[in-house]
Protein backbone atom coordinates (compact mmCIF):
# COMPACT_ATOMS: atom_id res chain seq x y z
CA UNK A 1 0.00 0.00 0.00
CA UNK A 2 1.12 3.40 -0.74
CA UNK A 3 2.99 5.56 1.92
CA UNK A 4 3.81 8.76 0.14
CA UNK A 5 4.18 12.11 1.79
CA UNK A 6 1.82 14.82 0.65
CA UNK A 7 3.93 18.04 -0.23
CA UNK A 8 1.70 20.58 -1.19
CA UNK A 9 4.31 22.60 -3.28
CA UNK A 10 4.54 19.24 -5.26
CA UNK A 11 0.97 18.58 -5.65
CA UNK A 12 -2.27 19.41 -7.47
CA UNK A 13 -5.68 18.89 -7.46
CA UNK A 14 -7.47 17.39 -9.85
CA UNK A 15 -10.88 17.69 -9.73
CA UNK A 16 -12.70 15.60 -12.32
CA UNK A 17 -15.94 16.17 -14.03
CA UNK A 18 -17.95 18.17 -11.86
CA UNK A 19 -20.06 19.11 -14.63
CA UNK A 20 -24.01 19.87 -14.77
CA UNK A 21 -24.82 16.07 -16.42
CA UNK A 22 -22.52 14.52 -13.81
CA UNK A 23 -23.67 16.18 -10.60
CA UNK A 24 -27.37 16.33 -11.21
CA UNK A 25 -30.64 16.20 -13.47
CA UNK A 26 -29.54 13.69 -16.34
CA UNK A 27 -29.20 9.78 -17.01
CA UNK A 28 -25.20 10.55 -16.83
CA UNK A 29 -25.47 12.47 -12.64
CA UNK A 30 -24.23 10.74 -9.60
CA UNK A 31 -27.11 10.40 -7.34
CA UNK A 32 -25.15 11.90 -4.28
CA UNK A 33 -23.11 14.46 -6.79
CA UNK A 34 -25.04 18.00 -5.28
CA UNK A 35 -24.07 16.37 -1.73
CA UNK A 36 -20.10 16.28 -2.90
CA UNK A 37 -19.68 19.43 -3.85
CA UNK A 38 -19.28 21.74 -0.54
CA UNK A 39 -17.04 18.06 0.06
CA UNK A 40 -14.65 19.22 -3.13
CA UNK A 41 -15.09 22.58 -2.22
CA UNK A 42 -13.76 22.43 1.02
CA UNK A 43 -10.56 20.73 -0.01
CA UNK A 44 -10.28 22.93 -3.24
CA UNK A 45 -9.87 26.10 -0.48
CA UNK A 46 -7.09 24.37 1.36
CA UNK A 47 -5.32 23.64 -1.65
CA UNK A 48 -5.09 27.15 -2.65
CA UNK A 49 -4.85 28.45 0.58
CA UNK A 50 -1.67 26.42 0.55
CA UNK A 51 -0.79 27.82 -2.79
CA UNK A 52 -1.25 24.54 -4.72
CA UNK A 53 -2.56 24.29 -8.13
CA UNK A 54 -6.31 23.59 -8.71
CA UNK A 55 -7.33 21.90 -12.24
CA UNK A 56 -11.22 21.17 -12.96
CA UNK A 57 -11.46 19.07 -15.62
CA UNK A 58 -14.14 19.09 -18.23
CA UNK A 59 -15.14 15.81 -20.30
CA UNK A 60 -16.06 17.48 -23.92
CA UNK A 61 -16.93 16.50 -26.72
CA UNK A 62 -17.15 17.97 -30.40
CA UNK A 63 -20.26 20.21 -30.83
CA UNK A 64 -21.10 17.83 -33.83
CA UNK A 65 -20.56 14.83 -31.83
CA UNK A 66 -17.29 13.74 -34.15
CA UNK A 67 -14.99 12.54 -31.60
CA UNK A 68 -17.68 10.87 -29.59
CA UNK A 69 -15.92 7.18 -30.77
CA UNK A 70 -16.41 4.10 -28.54
CA UNK A 71 -17.80 6.26 -25.65
CA UNK A 72 -20.61 6.80 -28.24
CA UNK A 73 -21.06 3.40 -28.85
CA UNK A 74 -21.25 2.45 -25.29
CA UNK A 75 -23.35 5.21 -23.72
CA UNK A 76 -26.54 6.33 -24.98
CA UNK A 77 -26.48 9.38 -22.83
CA UNK A 78 -22.68 10.79 -24.85
CA UNK A 79 -24.64 10.13 -27.95
CA UNK A 80 -27.36 12.25 -27.43
CA UNK A 81 -24.92 15.01 -27.27
CA UNK A 82 -25.16 15.81 -23.00
CA UNK A 83 -21.46 16.38 -22.76
CA UNK A 84 -20.92 18.10 -26.56
CA UNK A 85 -19.34 21.82 -26.15
CA UNK A 86 -21.93 24.16 -26.10
CA UNK A 87 -24.29 22.48 -24.12
CA UNK A 88 -25.68 23.54 -20.75
CA UNK A 89 -25.20 20.22 -19.51
CA UNK A 90 -21.53 20.30 -20.73
CA UNK A 91 -20.83 23.58 -18.39
CA UNK A 92 -19.49 23.43 -14.86
CA UNK A 93 -21.42 23.11 -12.35
CA UNK A 94 -22.73 26.42 -10.84
CA UNK A 95 -22.22 25.02 -7.38
CA UNK A 96 -18.25 24.34 -8.23
CA UNK A 97 -16.10 27.00 -5.96
CA UNK A 98 -13.59 28.16 -8.74
CA UNK A 99 -10.45 30.54 -7.90
CA UNK A 100 -9.33 33.25 -10.06
CA UNK A 101 -6.07 31.03 -10.90
CA UNK A 102 -7.68 27.87 -10.93
CA UNK A 103 -7.19 26.03 -14.28
CA UNK A 104 -9.97 24.54 -16.43
CA UNK A 105 -8.71 21.61 -18.67
CA UNK A 106 -11.04 20.02 -21.43
CA UNK A 107 -10.52 16.23 -22.05
CA UNK A 108 -12.13 14.06 -24.72
CA UNK A 109 -11.94 11.12 -23.19
CA UNK A 110 -12.37 9.50 -19.40
CA UNK A 111 -8.46 9.58 -18.26
CA UNK A 112 -7.34 13.64 -17.80
CA UNK A 113 -4.10 12.53 -19.64
CA UNK A 114 -5.69 11.97 -22.66
CA UNK A 115 -5.61 14.29 -25.40
CA UNK A 116 -4.68 17.44 -23.13
CA UNK A 117 -1.60 19.01 -21.97
CA UNK A 118 -2.26 18.08 -18.01
CA UNK A 119 1.51 16.08 -17.89
CA UNK A 120 2.99 19.53 -19.32
CA UNK A 121 1.23 21.64 -17.27
CA UNK A 122 2.13 19.34 -13.98
CA UNK A 123 5.26 18.99 -14.82
CA UNK A 124 6.47 22.41 -16.03
CA UNK A 125 5.29 23.77 -12.49
CA UNK A 126 7.22 20.92 -10.84
CA UNK A 127 3.71 18.96 -9.89
CA UNK A 128 4.97 15.29 -9.49
CA UNK A 129 2.21 14.19 -6.87
CA UNK A 130 -1.84 15.04 -7.63
CA UNK A 131 -4.91 14.75 -5.77
CA UNK A 132 -8.12 12.86 -7.55
CA UNK A 133 -11.39 14.25 -6.67
CA UNK A 134 -15.13 14.45 -8.54
CA UNK A 135 -17.43 12.16 -10.91
CA UNK A 136 -17.09 9.30 -11.87
CA UNK A 137 -15.75 7.36 -9.22
CA UNK A 138 -14.77 4.27 -11.26
CA UNK A 139 -14.72 6.12 -14.79
CA UNK A 140 -13.00 9.16 -14.98
CA UNK A 141 -11.49 9.49 -11.35
CA UNK A 142 -10.18 6.17 -11.82
CA UNK A 143 -9.06 6.31 -15.07
CA UNK A 144 -7.19 9.83 -14.27
CA UNK A 145 -5.39 8.18 -11.00
CA UNK A 146 -4.28 4.49 -13.19
CA UNK A 147 -3.00 7.33 -15.94
CA UNK A 148 -1.07 9.04 -13.43
CA UNK A 149 0.52 6.47 -11.85
CA UNK A 150 1.40 4.71 -15.04
CA UNK A 151 3.58 8.40 -15.41
CA UNK A 152 5.08 8.21 -12.02
CA UNK A 153 2.83 11.01 -10.64
CA UNK A 154 2.16 9.87 -7.02
CA UNK A 155 -1.64 9.92 -6.71
CA UNK A 156 -4.03 10.90 -3.58
CA UNK A 157 -6.95 9.63 -3.94
CA UNK A 158 -9.71 10.78 -1.32
CA UNK A 159 -12.19 7.75 -0.58
CA UNK A 160 -15.19 10.38 0.26
CA UNK A 161 -13.95 12.61 -2.34
CA UNK A 162 -15.86 11.36 -5.60
CA UNK A 163 -19.21 9.78 -6.64
CA UNK A 164 -20.60 7.71 -8.75
CA UNK A 165 -23.84 5.89 -10.07
CA UNK A 166 -24.80 1.99 -9.69
CA UNK A 167 -24.16 0.39 -12.39
CA UNK A 168 -24.17 -3.55 -13.44
CA UNK A 169 -26.35 -4.63 -10.39
CA UNK A 170 -23.84 -2.85 -8.29
CA UNK A 171 -24.83 0.03 -5.68
CA UNK A 172 -22.80 2.79 -5.44
CA UNK A 173 -21.00 1.56 -2.19
CA UNK A 174 -20.42 -1.32 -4.08
CA UNK A 175 -18.50 -0.08 -6.74
CA UNK A 176 -16.69 2.59 -4.46
CA UNK A 177 -15.32 -0.17 -1.95
CA UNK A 178 -14.09 -1.99 -5.48
CA UNK A 179 -12.48 0.88 -6.93
CA UNK A 180 -11.07 2.20 -3.86
CA UNK A 181 -9.51 -1.51 -2.64
CA UNK A 182 -7.79 -1.90 -6.37
CA UNK A 183 -6.78 1.97 -6.16
CA UNK A 184 -5.10 1.63 -2.53
CA UNK A 185 -3.03 -2.18 -3.72
CA UNK A 186 -1.42 -0.38 -7.04
CA UNK A 187 -2.15 3.61 -7.74
CA UNK A 188 -3.15 5.50 -5.28
CA UNK A 189 -2.79 6.31 -1.71
CA UNK A 190 -6.13 6.46 0.27
CA UNK A 191 -6.93 8.80 2.03
CA UNK A 192 -10.08 10.94 3.22
CA UNK A 193 -10.85 14.51 2.31
CA UNK A 194 -9.92 15.41 6.34
CA UNK A 195 -6.94 13.74 6.56
CA UNK A 196 -5.95 15.30 3.16
CA UNK A 197 -6.56 18.47 4.60
CA UNK A 198 -4.72 18.19 7.53
CA UNK A 199 -1.79 16.70 5.48
CA UNK A 200 -1.74 19.39 3.47
CA UNK A 201 -1.81 21.96 6.40
CA UNK A 202 0.93 19.78 8.38
CA UNK A 203 3.59 20.19 5.51
CA UNK A 204 2.75 23.59 4.53
CA UNK A 205 4.26 24.40 8.05
CA UNK A 206 1.34 25.17 10.18
CA UNK A 207 1.29 25.33 13.59
CA UNK A 208 -0.46 22.97 15.53
CA UNK A 209 -1.33 19.59 13.05
CA UNK A 210 0.53 16.52 13.08
CA UNK A 211 1.32 15.08 9.42
CA UNK A 212 -0.93 12.07 8.16
CA UNK A 213 0.37 11.72 5.14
Amino acid sequence: MADYKLIPSRTALVNVDMQNAFVEGTPLAAPDGVALLPHVNRLASACREAGMMVIHTLHVTRADGSNHGTMGELIEPVRAGYINEGTETAKLHPGVDVGPRDIMLYKPRYGSFTGTDLDQILRSNGIDSIIVTGICTNICCETTAREAGMRDYHVFFPSDGTETFPAGGLTVEEIKKATLATLGVAFAKILTIDETITAIRANSNQPGVQAVA
